[in-house]
C-alpha cells in the first residue's frame, strides 16, 4: 500500500474515486430509486439555518456560474500564463493583446474573446496529488480536515443559497456535466446535490419509461395513492417530506418537452462547438442558462491534461486538448454574449495545479507544480486583464496583484465565486452534524481568505 504524507492511500485511485462517501440523492428516482430510499434515512432531521455572519460585502455581479474543471492540470506556462523560450513551439503563435501575451495559435477563438476574459496568474495550489487537489478546488478546503467529510461542493452551497430566490423551478440548481461522480451535497439536503449527466444532443437520458408515458403515469399515480397517508402526516423539513420533494422534482423532469429541448441539439450545433464531449457540455450549459429553469451552478469536467511526456506532439496531448477547449469555450463566450447571458454568468476554468516550467523534462513533457493560473470570464469582469505575475519562466510568484497581498488559494477562488453571486462568503452555519460550525469559506486558520474583487476593478 502506497501512502502519501497525509497518510492517504493513493493506490488505484483517480480524481473521482477519492471521494467515496455515500452519494445521497445523486440520481433521480427514475434511475436509482434505491439511492433515494437510502437518502430517506440519512437526510438531516433539522432545518438548515445560518446563525453567524461577518460584515462582508458580496460584489453580486452574477446570477449563475459555470465552473470548468480541467482535470489532470494543464500547463499554465503554455496556456493562461504564457512564457516564451527555446521550448515554445511555432504553432503557439504568441500574440500581444495590449499588455497581455497569449498563445493565439493554440486558442484562437478564446483569443478573439479576450475582452471578456481575465487571467489570475498568482494562484498556488496546496498539493500536487491529483485526487486530493481536485477535491480541494471543488469543496474549497482541505479534503483531509475534519469537516471536509461532510463539506458540500461549492455548487451545492450556491444551489442552496440561490434556489430560494427562484422556488418551484423544475431543474436542479446544480448540474454536473461529463462526470459520473465527485464531491456532492455533503450534509446539505439531497436536493442540492449535483445532477450528473453527459449530454450527447439526443435529449435528457432516462426521462422516458420503457413501457411508455401512459404506463409511467399509471404507476406513478399508484405510488402516490399508496403513500397518501404518509404524505398527509409529513412534518415540514422531515426526511419523509424531503424525499417526497425529491421524487416530485424528478417526476417533473419526465416527459417534459421544455427540459428535453435543453439537451437536444443537431449536428450543426455540435460542429460549431467542436463536435466533442466538452463542446456538447458547453452547448448544454448555454441552453440551461438561456432556459432559466432553475439551474444556477454548472460544472463541466474536462480532462485529462496530465502531460508528463510529449506535451507538444502533433495533433495530440496539449494540441488536441487546447483545440477542444478553445472550440467549446470560445463558441460559448460568443453565443452567451449574443443571447445576453454572459454578463450574468461567472465562468472559471482551472486545473487542480500547474506544471513544471521552462525546458521540457527528459520525456518531452511537464511534471506537477503548485503554481498555476485560472481563466475568469463573463460577469462583467475587466477584460484583457492580468492579475498577478510570475517570474520569467512561470515558476515563482513575483507579484500577487490583489488586495490579499499573497498568493491566491483555492479558498480565495471559492470566496470569489460566492461573492460574485451575492453570497456572503463569511457565513458560518451551526447545523452541521459535528456541531462545530460549518464555514462557507474556512476562516479559522492562520490565513483569512477573501474574494479577488480586483477582477472587477
Amino acid at each position: 500500500m502506497k501512502r502519501n504524507r497525509f497518510g492517504i492511500d493513493w493506490t488505484g485511485t483517480s480524481g473521482t474515486q477519492f471521494w467515496r462517501r455515500p452519494q445521497l440523492g445523486r440520481r433521480m428516482f427514475f434511475r436509482h430509486m434505491g439511492a433515494a430510499v437510502g437518502g430517506y434515512f440519512l437526510m438531516p432531521t433539522r432545518p438548515m439555518e445560518t446563525i453567524a455572519k461577518a460584515a462582508a460585502s458580496p460584489i453580486g455581479r452574477a446570477k449563475n456560474c459555470i465552473f470548468i474543471l480541467l482535470t489532470g492540470a494543464p500547463s499554465h506556462s503554455d496556456t493562461f500564463d504564457l512564457k516564451e523560450g527555446s521550448w515554445t513551439p511555432s504553432f503557439f503563435n504568441p500574440t500581444s493583446y495590449g499588455d497581455l501575451r497569449f498563445p493565439q495559435g493554440l486558442m484562437p477563438k478564446i483569443a478573439s474573446q479576450l475582452d471578456s476574459v481575465a487571467l489570475l496568474r498568482s494562484v498556488r495550489a496546496w498539493n500536487t496529488a491529483h485526487p486530493l487537489a481536485q477535491t480541494w478546488v471543488q469543496i474549497g478546503r482541505n479534503p483531509v480536515s475534519g469537516l471536509s467529510k461532510v463539506a458540500p461542493h461549492i455548487g451545492s452551497v450556491v444551489g442552496m443559497e440561490l434556489s430560494a430566490k427562484s422556488p418551484g423551478q423544475p431543474l436542479p440548481a446544480f448540474m454536473s456535466l461529463n462526470a459520473a461522480s465527485g464531491p456532492g451535497e455533503g450534509y446539505f439536503p439531497p436536493e442540492y446535490g449535483p445532477f450528473y449527466v453527459s449530454p450527447g444532443g439526443g435529449g435528457l437520458p432516462n426521462t422516458r419509461h420503457p413501457d411508455g408515458q401512459s404506463a409511467f403515469d399509471r404507476r406513478y399515480a399508484m405510488a402516490l395513492d399508496i403513500d397518501a397517508e404518509m404524505r398527509s402526516s409529513m412534518a415540514i423539513g422531515s426526511p419523509a417530506q424531503q424525499l417526497a420533494k425529491f421524487v416530485e422534482q424528478a417526476h417533473g423532469m419526465m416527459y417534459n418537452a421544455d427540459i428535453d429541448k435543453i439537451f437536444t441539439f443537431d449536428a450543426n450545433m455540435r460542429n460549431a462547438y467542436g463536435n466533442t464531449g466538452f463542446g456538447n457540455a458547453c452547448i448544454t450549459a448555454r441552453n440551461l442558462l438561456k432556459a432559466n429553469m432553475g439551474t444556477r451552478f454548472i460544472q463541466i469536467t474536462f480532462g485529462s491534461w496530465d502531460h508528463h511526456q510529449n506535451i507538444y506532439a502533433a495533433n495530440a496531448n496539449l494540441q488536441i486538448m487546447a483545440r477542444q477547449f478553445d472550440n467549446g469555450l470560445g463558441q460559448l463566450l460568443t453565443d452567451m454574449r449574443q443571447d445576453g447571458t454572459l454578463d450574468d454568468t461567472l465562468i472559471l476554468a482551472m486545473g487542480e495545479f500547474g506544471r513544471t516550467v521552462g525546458p521540457l523534462n527528459s520525456t518531452a513533457g511537464r511534471d506537477h507544480l503548485l503554481t498555476q493560473s485560472v481563466l475568469v470570464a463573463g460577469a462583467k469582469v475587466s477584460g484583457k486583464r492580468v492579475i498577478g505575475a510570475t517570474d520569467k519562466q512561470g515558476l515563482d510568484i513575483l507579484d500577487p496583484g490583489w488586495s490579499g497581498g499573497r498568493e491566491i488559494k483555492a479558498e480565495d477562488i471559492e470566496a470569489t465565486i460566492y461573492s460574485a453571486l451575492g453570497i456572503d462568503w463569511t457565513t458560518v452555519r451551526r447545523d452541521d452534524p459535528f456541531k462545530r460550525g460549518f464555514e462557507y469559506v474556512p476562516q479559522t486558520g492562520p490565513v483569512t481568505y477573501a474574494p479577488v474583487h480586483e477582477l472587477w476593478a
